[in-house]
């Protein structure tokens, strides 16, 4: 079985976020980055069912040279080799015609990315790829078995779970509890040093959508404190402040 993982490069949760360029560009001055938490979760998976079956493991990000370490540390945690598409992610289309491009030569049985990146939320790149592909595409992916070339997967939906049966190849779009997040250990984390890590060019293709601006949430206001007894003030900032009513 071949199984390809997409990972994204992203700042870790506890950066601080700011802007430069007039707020036009991210300013990565002392921002640590990691592998998306939702593409943990599918690699994590991943490394699973590669064991169980015996298959090939492939990890593919789409970006320039400084996304290479968090490339080697999906190797230290379990996949066999890595892949580099050498271009900046433009949009999430851009993304998905990359990735398709590369696992259409590849022949994957299987390939699995997080439901969404936590940079931009976008949540549409595994639903994309499908599309161009000509694969079923699910997400998002709470669980997944395979018996042979059957899958079965539940997949979290408004108000409850749904099991679904599909046969590979397919795309899935994961999320916990699919896997527990694995920590490198170290004859891993030297092994990774040794796999191979293969750049790979881009395909030309028209970026569909392009950020002007950003901006930061507004700061938090001060905290007001309400006597418990004095129910009818509560309710007046809950409606006219907070509008949650």
């Amino acid at each position: 079985m071949k199984i390809l993982v997409c990972i994204t490069h992203v700042p870790d949760t506890t950066s601080k976020i700011q802007f430069t360029a007039d707020n036009t560009k991210f300013d990565t001055t002392g921002v640590q980055f990691i592998i998306g938490p939702y593409d943990d979760y599918a690699l994590a998976r991943a490394v699973e069912l590669r064991d169980q079956t015996g298959g090939k493991l492939t990890v593919l990000n789409v970006g320039e040279a400084e996304t290479e370490p968090t490339l080697r540390k999906a190797l230290a945690i379990g996949a066999d080799e890595a892949i580099r598409v050498n271009t900046p992610p433009k949009d999430s289309f851009y993304v998905a015609k990359q990735i398709a491009h590369y696992a259409a030569e590849g022949n994957y049985d299987l390939i699995l990315m997080g439901r969404e990146s936590i940079d931009f939320n976008g949540g549409m790149v595994h639903g994309m790829v499908g599309e161009l592909l000509g694969m079923p595409s699910f997400s998002p992916v709470m669980k997944l078995d395979l018996d042979g070339n059957s899958v079965t997967m539940a997949r979290e939906i408004e108000g409850g779970k749904e099991t679904l049966e599909a046969s590979l190849p397919l795309i899935a779009g994961c999320q916990e509890p699919i896997a527990e997040w694995k920590i490198p250990n170290m004859r891993g984390i030297m092994s990774a040093r040794t796999k191979p890590l293969n750049v790979v060019d881009a395909v030309e293709v028209a970026t569909q959508a392009e950020a002007s601006t950003y901006e930061l949430p507004p700061a938090k206001g001060a905290v007001k404190l309400i006597d418990k007894d004095n129910v009818g003030e509560l309710v007046k900032l809950l409606k006219n402040e907070a509008k949650v009513l």
